[in-house]
């Protein structure tokens, strides 16, 4: 069978709850899709459990790495094995309503200029217990190129949950662009550029449970150091310049992206409207490089 849609399941040590984001994914009213879990070398019960799933269901390829790579290599490497053209990925610890694929794809069959189609979101504890509804806010249908911009860069303006991340993509839209990068909120960077290429439509029905919890990312790596070392241990110990990082990769998105010079200028306007917002930051980043030297000695 040609699948229509693969799921991606990147995961480091998530014996607690993938058995739950499974059993979510297994019970879906749309079954033509196929998961691939791309183990980084968890040194928990991760490996015995997805193997035992992959044993029972045919659609389930589990891969397992010889040493953890960081979190942005797993997510590309899981994209990099799906072949379906619909993609989406899918964290060890988030549950899936049982129609939040079929409602997704039959939004992306039915709006060809649509790239990305997503569900409301419910944030729920370590137990499944609801905790609140989180607003993404990036219906964008009907939007102009420019528009799609203008609201996306204002409202991540400051880095917020990108939920729509979790959202089913079209797998040869998403190939053109860097994926995930090795930098935190790489996410965000990515969905701007989505909003550049095509139409994200919002599913209005909370379909997709994030799990808030003790070992997630942000709260298992508080520190901005810390986090940049999970994305990609090569960087662990080096200097960090976040802001900056943030205006190169999103002026390097308007160049992969073909537009209209009126639509380059805007939404190069738009990107100046963002860096303002960000001065501080950018000021710190521009001290810390200034003060490294002497930093990294104590």
């Amino acid at each position: 069978m040609k699948h229509r849609l693969t799921i991606g399941i990147p995961v480091f040590n998530g014996a607690q709850f993938i058995a739950e984001a499974l059993d979510s994914i297994l019970t879906q009213t749309f079954d033509n899709f196929a998961v691939v879990i791309s183990d980084n070398a968890s040194t928990d019960e991760t490996e015995t459990i997805c193997k035992a799933y992959a044993a029972g269901d045919h659609r389930i390829h589990y891969f397992r790495e010889a040493a953890n790579r960081g979190a942005a290599w797993n997510y590309n490497r899981v994209f990099e094995l799906a072949k379906a053209p619909y993609f989406k990925w899918a964290a060890h610890d988030d549950i899936c309503a049982p129609t939040f694929f079929e409602q997704c794809i039959e939004t992306l069959d039915q709006n060809p200029q649509a790239i990305l189609a997503y569900p409301r979101t419910t944030i729920i504890d370590k137990d499944g217990q609801f905790v609140r509804h989180y607003p993404d806010e990036l219906d964008f249908f009907d939007y102009s190129l420019c528009k799609r911009y203008r609201s996306i860069m204002r409202l991540y303006r400051k880095p917020r949950s990108c939920n729509p991340i979790f959202g089913v993509m079209r797998r040869d839209i998403l190939a053109q662009t860097p994926l995930i990068g090795g930098f935190v909120a790489s996410d965000m960077v990515l969905l701007a550029e989505l909003s550049l290429r095509g139409h994200i439509l919002e599913i209005p029905e909370y379909l997709f449970l994030r799990r808030d919890h003790d070992n997630v990312s942000i709260r298992a790596y508080p520190s901005y150091r810390d986090r940049i070392a999970w994305f990609d241990p090569n960087k662990t110990g080096g200097l960090q310049r976040g802001g900056w990082r943030w205006l190169y990769e999103y002026h390097q998105s308007l160049q992969r992206v073909t537009m209209s010079a009126l639509e380059y200028l805007c939404c190069h306007a738009y990107l100046a409207e963002w860096a303002a917002w960000n001065a501080p930051g950018l000021v710190k980043d521009i001290l810390k490089v200034i003060l490294w030297p002497f930093l990294k000695r104590l």
